[in-house]
């Protein structure tokens, strides 16, 4: 069994031994760029783990992890442009440091490369794996299309959000862990608890992206906060405070998020204030802490070594302990 440590010093090493500096560098330097940026590798991870979780060869989970990881940096250029992001990870976007073209371009030789890495593994399970790829990338580009749309609908309710970011976060985190099991030849049982966890974690995960995004600090959280409010997102701490808020609160947050010619930073304080007076901080904590407890079920019913999920209830609890 490896440790945590163990497999990121995998992935980082097998990131760093790939020549993703070609010509021409406009196209490639952006990729260079964002993969050698670091990050948590989350994903990547969490193939390996649950590889290593069923008893698989891990070395043949390596390329398939780098493919999710690639496609994962691709949506991230992608939502960038999308989302007028300045910054990701404490750095300029790839859009803000070259263009939104080039950024275009990098981003869909990223997720061709992507393809590349989930072949070069063992030949026979290449079928399932783009199998469950392909419906994951699908549906994160769904899952990123209606994030789009509810911006400019006037009424979302807490439902469709959810599915929202099943879709657009959850579904990457579930097939991350689906694919580590595929390659260790896990019983398809087996394989449906590991991405059922996965679909959890990752709805917990995304409920402290929200959080984050209005109460993390910027050093920490790597970007500018509060730029779901700027940006007229329909996050769940927005829909749960329209619920519990009084008549003036909740037309006073709609105008808000109604205005575009206030300022930005003067929106985020007001929105932020509204939610503080709702208290609808501890209802996402709750939520979180509820989907939390829905992973470790799954978990409970994968019949292993209780010593062999050490790793993967280490990086569960990382991935939910971020600074706000």
């Amino acid at each position: 069994m490896f440790s945590l440590q163990d497999l990121q010093d995998k992935v980082n090493l097998l990131i760093a031994n790939q020549e993703f500096k070609k010509t021409p560098p406009k196209l490639y330097d952006p990729i260079a760029y964002t993969m050698n940026q670091g990050g948590k590798r989350i994903r990547p991870l969490l193939t390996l783990i649950a590889c290593d979780l069923f008893g698989g060869d891990i070395d043949k989970a390596l390329y398939p992890a780098l493919a999710l990881e690639v496609f994962h940096n691709f949506t991230l250029v992608h939502d960038d442009i999308m989302d007028i992001a300045p910054l990701r990870r404490g750095r300029e976007t790839v859009y803000k440091r070259w263009n939104s073209n080039i950024a275009i371009l990098s981003g869909d030789t990223m997720f061709a490369l992507a393809y590349q890495f989930a072949l070069q593994t063992d030949h026979k399970l290449v079928p399932k794996i783009l199998e469950v790829f392909s419906k994951a990338a699908i549906e994160v580009c769904e899952g990123q299309q209606l994030d789009m749309d509810f911006e400019s609908i006037p009424t979302v309710n807490i439902e469709d959000y959810l599915e929202m970011i099943r879709l657009k976060t959850a579904v990457l985190i579930a097939v991350s862990l689906q694919i580590g099991a595929i390659v260790a030849n896990a019983s398809e049982k087996e394989i449906e608890a590991i991405y059922n966890f996965g679909t959890h974690l990752g709805m917990a995960f995304q409920l402290m992206d929200d959080l984050l995004d209005v109460y993390g600090e910027q050093e920490q959280f790597g970007k500018k906060t509060g730029g779901d409010i700027a940006s007229n997102k329909k996050t769940y701490l927005f829909l749960k405070a329209l619920e519990l808020c009084n008549k003036d609160e909740r037309k006073l947050l709609n105008d808000l998020y109604n205005d575009s010619g206030i300022d930005p930073d003067l929106k985020i304080s007001k929105v932020k204030l509204i939610f503080d007076q709702t208290g609808v901080k501890a209802d996402v904590e709750l939520l979180m802490q509820d989907y939390y407890d829905k992973a470790m079920d799954c978990l409970d019913s994968i019949q292993v070594q209780e010593d062999r999920k050490s790793q993967l209830l280490i990086l569960s609890a990382l991935m939910l302990k971020r600074n706000y």
